[in-house]
């Protein structure tokens, strides 16, 4: 006898066994369709979020997911720093860090924006700024500059404590900042 032969043999002979078999295979065959779906749907999703990451850093509006909903948690805005020209990307830079150091409570002293220097070549514009803030804040300040769109970068940190803040602890730190983001020219 072979090997076909013996199993219709078996087969015929406990129609339990068959049954019990069958069932095995269709759930298998089931299980494979599911997780084959849901692999579907994850790489979908991949997708999605690869295109709408895509059409942030072009600067195009996100668009919403699959069920309708715009994904708030997403930072909306471009990449890059705005501007026709190199000087209104770094007028616009400057703007960006003066809101964030009076949102946290500071004071600008002054700023100098730096067009020449060795990244300037990559395109990007770096502002130097001076403030005035509580020591607390320092932290809450970085964290708006770098976590924010447009992508900025603190290059330089350099904080000093007048004598009555190293005293009383009480007082406003000095802080200098070296803020740089990227432009991407005019389009």
């Amino acid at each position: 006898m072979n090997g076909s032969a013996l199993l219709r043999k078996v087969f015929l002979s406990s129609p339990a066994l068959a049954a019990s078999l069958y069932g095995l295979v269709v759930i298998a065959l089931l299980w494979l369709i599911a997780s084959s779906l849901v692999d579907l749907l994850a790489r979908y999703d991949q997708r999605n979020s690869a295109a709408d990451m895509l059409a942030q850093f072009e600067g195009r509006p996100v668009r919403g997911d699959r069920r309708g909903k715009n994904n708030s948690a997403a930072p909306q805005g471009s990449a890059f720093l705005d501007g026709k020209t190199v000087t209104v990307a770094g007028a616009a830079l400057v703007q960006r860090v003066a809101e964030a150091t009076t949102k946290v409570g500071g004071n600008v002293l002054s700023t100098q924006v730096e067009l020449q220097g060795n990244r300037s070549k990559a395109g990007f514009v770096s502002v130097v700024a001076s403030c005035e803030i509580e020591q607390p804040a320092v932290q809450q300040l970085l964290y708006d500059l770098e976590a924010g769109l447009p992508f900025l970068f603190v290059d330089q940190l350099v904080v000093q404590a007048p004598l009555a803040v190293a005293t009383t602890g009480e007082g406003k730190l000095r802080v200098m900042l070296t803020v740089s983001g990227q432009w991407q020219g005019s389009k």
